[in-house]
């Protein structure tokens, strides 16, 4: 039956590209490519004739369809690359396989290079859980909320892209929200010119600073909060929740602070009566003050 591979292509060095992606590529009747551009120049490295189609963030349906339709109904074998990497992480791909196990075609993975991954693994944090972020937002709202996700989140690790003209505003806001966060930053991994920035984040920023190339290439940063702080920022996000249950409680039954403390202690089990009772000091400090 037709199959659509999803095939890994290197994120800098050639040479990481696997001999089984090669024979794919050369087997397949069609690849389907992000930008065939940037594709071409590695198709004609290793002198494949295979013919190239575009499929990109801006056509992944209309162009995911028409694919799907073509290989059913010429027999055809198709592979999805990205410009580096592999396909459908922050990258197209997703939309193209989900249509394809919907046509009930086989979909086959090949795998190879990750920039996640590989930063990962040579970052030196306990990955056993890692949150992977994607490319950090433009917007300060979304910015905001991905900050506070990650502090409610549970994780300590987190890789996050960015580019190179954003890097140091990026690593100065992680600095201010995580000031005792570790980073191992990523420049053009596996590329000739690999850099890898290590430390505390005022350390990172204070060697990147002084590298007059570090508007070049892109980013990968590998973010770790240590667990103290994490213990931290949880213990300041739950006295901010009892405090809003309290004056919530105050508000909706129409409560004084001590009979709210009380209401509460009765209404919520989940909490302890001494945290109850530590929120309502500090709400009667505030007030008071």
């Amino acid at each position: 039956m037709q199959t659509l591979y999803i095939v890994a292509t290197p994120i800098g060095n050639l040479s990481d590209l696997s001999s089984r992606a090669l024979e794919v590529l050369e087997s397949v009747d069609l690849i389907a490519a992000e930008d065939t551009r940037r594709t071409v120049k590695l198709l004609n490295h290793f002198e494949i004739k295979t013919p190239l189609v575009s499929y990109h963030k801006f056509n992944e349906t209309e162009k995911g369809e028409s694919l799907i339709e073509k290989m059913k109904g010429e027999g055809i074998d198709i592979a999805v690359v990205s410009d580096a990497g592999t396909p459908g992480i922050s990258d197209p791909g997703s939309k193209i396989v989900r249509l394809a196990r919907q046509a009930g075609l086989p979909v086959v993975p090949v795998p190879g290079a990750s920039s996640v991954v590989t930063a990962l693994s040579a970052a030196g944090f306990d990955a056993t859980e890692f949150t992977f972020l994607g490319f950090y937002p433009r917007e300060k709202k979304q910015r905001e909320q991905v900050k506070e996700n990650i502090m409610r989140s549970g994780i300590r690790c987190f890789v996050v892209f960015e580019s190179p003209n954003r890097i140091l505003n990026t690593l100065e806001e992680f600095q201010t929200a995580f000031p005792q966060a570790q980073a191992a930053v990523f420049n053009d991994i596996t590329k000739l010119h690999e850099q890898c920035y290590y430390g505390q984040i005022n350390q990172v920023l204070e060697e990147l600073c002084g590298n007059e190339s570090r508007e070049k290439g892109e980013y990968t940063i590998v973010l770790y909060i240590p667990p103290q702080e994490k213990r931290e920022k949880d213990q300041a996000a739950q006295r901010l929740s009892t405090e809003a249950a309290l004056v919530d409680c105050m508000v909706k039954e129409q409560l004084s602070l001590k009979a709210a403390v009380k209401r509460l202690s009765e209404l919520d089990r989940e909490l302890s009566k001494n945290e109850i009772y530590q929120a309502g000091l500090r709400l009667k400090k505030m007030f008071e003050g």
